[in-house]
């Protein structure tokens, strides 16, 4: 159980701490369309997290095998974690060499936020996580992760809302104080957008070099090299 955590815990905060993203949500939430658009924004994220989790979580139970030593992740569950650890520490290298953010949406689509309706704020987060090669192999390592751990279904499935909950957890914050505290909401939503402007650079080096080792050393664990 404790190794299960020791995945999911970083795969939660790789996908939840993607500066664009939130930075998105907190463009919706100051736009035309406010919560209504950013509520559907987070949900079209949602539901398709949802889906690649009962679509693939049946294809990664079916092809789970054990690992090398008997111990630690098996074969499939090290073979995702080890495309994490290199998707974690390319993208660190990549923002020390300050190229382009691989995450941002499409200036097109990010054109279209200020004005964006809520239908159409369901289908840009929808298309985010489908079209993310990043978000793909994030989840399908919590897939991955989950079957190999051996839970039983319904704590299996527990296991996996947590991720897909946490996934969306700081973009459900942002929404939750403009519920929780309307009149200071949008100061506070400044705030944090000036911050991520500042820091978004740091948070994504630090992210990539810490979880990219980490999950590379779990990889060449489960294969048993380490």
């Amino acid at each position: 159980m404790l190794d299960l955590w020791t995945t999911l815990i970083p795969l939660i905060l790789g996908s939840a701490i993607l500066p664009v993203q939130v930075a998105v949500t907190i463009l919706l939430l100051r736009s035309g369309g406010g919560r209504s658009a950013a509520v559907a924004w987070v949900t079209g994220m949602t539901a398709v997290r949802l889906a690649q989790g009962i679509l693939f979580g049946l294809v990664l139970d079916a092809a789970s095998t054990e690992a090398v030593d008997g111990d630690g992740p098996g074969l499939v569950a090290s073979t995702l974690l080890l495309v994490i650890g290199v998707i974690f520490l390319v993208s660190a290298a990549k923002k020390l060499a300050t190229q382009p953010d691989e995450d941002a949406p499409p200036p097109r689509w990010m054109a279209m936020v200020g004005s964006i309706t809520p239908g159409r704020a369901f289908l840009f987060g929808a298309g985010i996580v489908a079209l993310s090669a990043k978000l793909w192999a994030f989840t399908l390592g919590a897939i991955g992760a989950i079957v190999d751990a051996d839970l039983g279904r319904p704590a299996a499935i527990a296991a996996y809302l947590v991720f897909v909950v946490g996934a969306v957890s700081i973009h459900l914050a942002a929404i939750g104080i403009t519920v929780l505290a309307p009149a200071r909401a949008g100061a506070m939503l400044e705030q944090a957008s000036a911050l991520l402007e500042r820091y978004s650079r740091a948070i994504m080096i630090t992210l990539g070099l810490v979880f990219g080792t980490w999950f590379l050393a779990k990889a060449l664990g489960g294969f048993g090299i380490l």
